[in-house]
């Protein structure tokens, strides 16, 4: 049972009234979130700790109510926005289920490429090193981590149709991916956030990124079978799990004479 904490769900809290004021003159002023927040911080811890698997139907809106004593309304609000954040997922009919890497529209959320012409479509992966070392300084800060902490570096060649089209370099933390290796990534099928999910236990909830133009060197226009000098996207991202906790940078370099970067604005 995870009732909302009780200096949370007084009723100036659940109604915004003022609280009683401080004989301390220079005591800060409380700060309330409005309940739905509450709530949906409460099911967020929830998913963090893993009381609801990646794929799971979480409890009924009635269930969660009863669970919180809230409203039903309170609780859908709360559901409201952790579907527009992509924690969860709503199924007409069926239920509302814990947000997962292997659902096929998760395929692409994060890869932002898209063809100029047919549909978007997950690209195949040649890996050409994976291997364990110290954090670089800039790495390091980043990942929120110590200069010189363990990482695993990944560098790889994605294609769509066989024409090599993305060179990534991605550093991960070393504690959480400890045991990740160039075999289990090349027997590895599906995509590489479904991978980090189901086997260590990370899920990417969103990222920033910075773009740039730039010209392609001479050995990543070789990876991309171009010309060196050819005009390329460069994109730095940083992915973060529950908490905003930063567990993935990844830069990349994308070919874009049949592809166009897509960003949907909210």
């Amino acid at each position: 049972m995870n009732p909302v904490p009780p200096n949370n769900t007084s009723a100036g809290a659940a109604s915004g009234a003022p609280a009683a004021a401080s004989s301390g003159a220079s005591a800060p002023s409380p700060t309330f979130s409005p309940l739905y927040q509450q709530i949906k911080a409460l099911i967020t811890q929830s998913l963090q700790s893993g009381e609801w698997k990646p794929g799971e139907m979480i409890p009924s809106e009635v269930e969660l109510a009863n669970r919180y004593k809230v409203s039903q309304g309170t609780v859908r609000k709360a559901i409201d926005e952790l579907a527009a954040e992509n924690l969860v997922m709503r199924r007409q009919g069926k239920g509302t289920f814990v947000a997962t890497h292997h659902e096929a529209r998760a395929h692409i959320r994060f890869l932002r490429l898209r063809p100029d012409e047919g549909q978007p479509s997950y690209p195949a992966s040649t890996f050409i090193e994976v291997k364990r070392l110290r954090a670089p300084a800039d790495v390091a800060r980043l990942l929120d981590l110590k200069s010189g902490d363990a990482v695993i570096y990944i560098k790889r060649v994605q294609s769509f149709d066989a024409v090599p089209t993305i060179v990534e370099e991605l550093w991960l933390p070393g504690a959480i991916f400890k045991g990740l290796t160039a075999e289990r990534l090349s027997e590895y099928k599906g995509p590489m956030y479904g991978l980090f999910e189901s086997e260590f236990g990370t899920r990417m909830i969103r990222a920033e990124e910075k773009v740039k133009a730039v010209c392609a060197g001479a050995e990543d226009a070789g990876l991309l079978k171009v010309e060196p000098g050819t005009p390329l996207l460069s994109a730095e991202r940083v992915s973060f799990t529950y908490g905003d906790k930063p567990v993935e940078l990844r830069r990349g370099l994308y070919l874009t004479d049949r592809h166009h970067y897509q960003n949907d604005l909210n």
